[in-house]
C-alpha cells in the first residue's frame, strides 16, 4: 500500500491492485490545493468543511461515515467513536477513528481526535501498523498529547497530520513541535507500507505534500 499526504488530514491510500481510498477531503477554505482525484472509497471522520468535501472526489466512491465494521472492495474498515474535544463531544461533536486494512496492512486514521484514548478505545483499535495522527492542537490533541497517543497505540510507523504549514492560517502548531520528541524521524514523498517496510522500532515519517491526479 502506498500512502500519500494530500494536505491537512487528507491522505490517498493506494493498494497494490490500484484501489484508491481517500481520507477526510477538504475544500478551498483550508488553503491547500484541493485534491480533485478519483477514488473508490472516501472516509469522513466528522462533518466539518476541512474534512468532509467529498464532492471533490470523482469516480462515484463509496462514502464511509460513522462507527461499525464493513468490507468494501477488499478493504476492511472499522469506525470507532471518539470525540473532537475533551468534553465528550459537547464542544465540537463526535469524531470517528477509522481502522483501514488493505493489502494486509492496518492504517489507523485518528481524524480530529481531541483527547487521549480510553482503554476501551485502545482495545477496539487492536494492532496498528501505521498511525495517522493529528498534532497541531487547538482543534485536536496538541504535539505533546499526540506523542502520548502514539505511545498508547504503539504503531510501527506514525505519520503526523493536521499541523501548521505555509498553506493554512489555522491557529495550530507546526510539525516540528511534535517531531522534537523523537530521534527516528524521516521525511519522504510517500510511504510504501509493506511487510518489509514495517519493521521495528517506531519510526516517525513526515510526508511531503503530494500533488496527485
Amino acid at each position: 500500500m502506498r500512502i500519500e499526504w494530500l494536505g491537512h488530514a487528507c491522505f490517498l491510500l493506494t493498494g497494490r491492485d490500484g484501489l484508491r481510498l481517500v481520507t477526510d477531503p477538504f475544500n478551498e477554505q483550508v488553503g491547500y490545493p484541493v485534491p480533485r482525484i478519483q477514488a473508490d472509497i472516501v472516509t469522513v471522520s466528522h462533518d466539518h468543511f476541512d474534512h468532509n468535501a467529498t464532492h471533490f472526489i470523482s469516480g462515484n466512491p463509496v462514502i464511509v461515515r460513522g462507527t461499525g465494521d464493513q468490507s468494501i472492495k477488499d478493504v476492511s474498515i472499522k469506525g470507532i467513536l471518539t470525540y473532537h474535544d475533551k468534553n465528550q463531544g459537547r464542544d465540537r461533536g463526535p469524531n470517528t477513528v477509522f481502522m483501514i486494512t488493505l493489502d494486509g496492512v492496518t492504517v489507523c486514521h485518528l481524524g480530529d481526535l481531541g483527547h487521549t484514548l480510553t482503554q476501551d478505545q485502545l482495545a477496539a483499535l487492536g494492532r496498528v501498523d501505521v498511525l495517522l495522527v493529528p498534532v497541531g492542537g487547538t482543534y485536536t490533541i496538541d504535539p505533546q498529547e499526540a506523542a502520548g497517543v502514539v505511545r498508547q497505540v504503539n504503531p510501527v510507523v506514525a505519520i503526523p497530520m493536521h499541523y501548521k504549514t505555509r498553506y493554512i492560517n489555522f491557529p495550530i502548531r507546526p510539525v516540528d513541535e511534535f517531531t522534537r520528541f523523537y530521534d527516528n524521524v524521516t521525511h519522504a514523498p510517500y510511504f510504501e507500507a509493506t511487510a518489509e517496510s514495517l519493521g521495528t522500532p517506531l519510526r516517525i515519517i513526515v510526508l511531503d505534500l503530494a500533488h496527485v491526479r
